[in-house]
């Protein structure tokens, strides 16, 4: 039972990322009563030769990865459930202090009450660190979120017209020594509705609106704001080539606190898949919006593409091509800031049988910062085993 997951961004979802076209490789499971229970298993070796992202002095080291992923499921032709349990353990050969292990535990569900009513929910934690772009240069980020979404649709698939109600919360603390990141303490909550019209059999035309409030637990922040978000487009699968969603519009950020500027922005949502052949998909997922300030800013202006290419060369090879540009503008009080950072990503994975995976993969960053101590260059080589049963 192999799982639908989002557009990976990072090495390690480079290196196992699978063509899509590898369905007859899926990992197997084990029946447990009502229940399929699929394990995997995640080993590899890097080398990082600037773990902390920093722009001189950067400190490289070898790194063991372990990460091992639980997943029980049960269902039927009206529900389905899933629970999920990975963790991700990485040794840094060279600073015990980098090393650690990140956990994650999903629930998810999705329910067909009838033709015309259709609920989706879920609920996550996630206790994680990061190595790079800390607030300290010599203690990882350590935070955790817990997160609760749910989306309702009302209309039958076949409808001219649906109707989309959805929320998400989400919980952010962090974990560090003394009141390191205290400041990016809060908590979201999004509602969000959305029309959807039917164009053609295969084509919706969309409108959606989109309201967040992020409460920050430190009151001296003065960083609690309100983003409202007018958002159109269409989402469509009109062949068996191409698929796809785009969503335009514009975005409001309101600050609770007179000390702090407003922002206005255009705002876009794009996420298209062409696959020329069956062995061979282009992708191309586009992203602007604020994201919530760091390292003292009131937001970011945040504009991210990511293109990549997966090819199945034979039963056996496969490769995936990687491509990113984020210019992250960071609006603080006196002065500006502006980030753009370029990654480029290649892997090559071997496939000798149905439950193992080789991968070999190379991933290289530049962030290219009007701030020099936030310039710097990263490259990660890594080699990598996904097992399954």
């Amino acid at each position: 039972m192999r799982k639908i997951t989002l557009p990976c961004l990072t090495l390690l979802c480079l290196a196992t990322t699978q063509s899509w076209a590898q369905s007859e490789r899926e990992p197997r499971y084990i029946q447990l009563g009502g229940f399929e229970f699929t394990p995997t298993l995640v080993v590899r070796e890097s080398y990082d030769d600037n773990y902390r992202g920093l722009s001189d002095n950067e400190q490289a080291s070898w790194v063991t990865g372990i990460n091992p992923t639980f997943v029980l499921g049960t269902g039927n032709r009206n529900s389905e459930y899933e629970l999920e349990y990975s963790f991700n353990s990485d040794i840094f050969h060279s600073d015990s202090e980098a090393s650690n292990t990140d956990h994650h535990l999903r629930l998810r569900s999705a329910l067909e009450f009838t033709s015309r009513h259709r609920l989706t929910w879920g609920l996550a934690y996630h206790r994680v660190e990061e190595t790079a772009d800390t607030e300290v240069n010599t203690e990882n980020d350590k935070y955790s979120t817990a997160v609760a979404q749910a989306a309702y649709r009302f209309g039958a698939r076949t409808a001219r017209n649906q109707l989309e109600f959805g929320t998400h919360y989400e919980q952010r603390r962090y974990h560090n020594s003394g009141n390191i990141n205290a400041s990016e303490e809060r908590d979201s909550l999004m509602f969000n509705s959305i029309w959807f019209h039917r164009l053609g059999s295969r084509t919706r035309s969309l409108v959606e609106v989109r309201h967040t409030d992020h409460d920050y637990k430190l009151s001296t922040a003065l960083r609690d704001s309100t983003n409202v978000a007018l958002l159109g487009g269409a989402t469509w699968d009109a062949t068996s080539k191409t698929s796809g969603t785009f969503k335009l519009g514009v975005e409001r950020k309101d600050f609770d606190s007179d000390q702090r500027e407003d922002f206005t922005s255009p705002m876009w949502e794009v996420g298209v898949t062409y696959k020329p052949r069956s062995y061979s998909a282009f992708t191309i997922n586009s992203r602007r919006a604020f994201d919530e300030g760091d390292d003292g800013a009131s937001t970011i202006n945040d504009w991210t593409t990511i293109a990549s290419w997966d090819h199945e060369w034979t039963s056996r090879i496969s490769t995936e091509l990687l491509y990113r540009f984020s210019d992250r503008e960071y609006e603080y009080e006196t002065i500006n800031r502006d980030d753009e950072r370029t990654g480029y990503g290649a892997g090559v994975t071997w496939s000798p049988d149905r439950w193992i995976d080789v991968t070999l993969s190379y991933l290289r960053t530049e962030n290219d910062s009007s701030f020099s101590s936030e310039t710097y260059d990263r490259n990660v080589y890594l080699l990598s085993f996904d097992l399954s049963l």
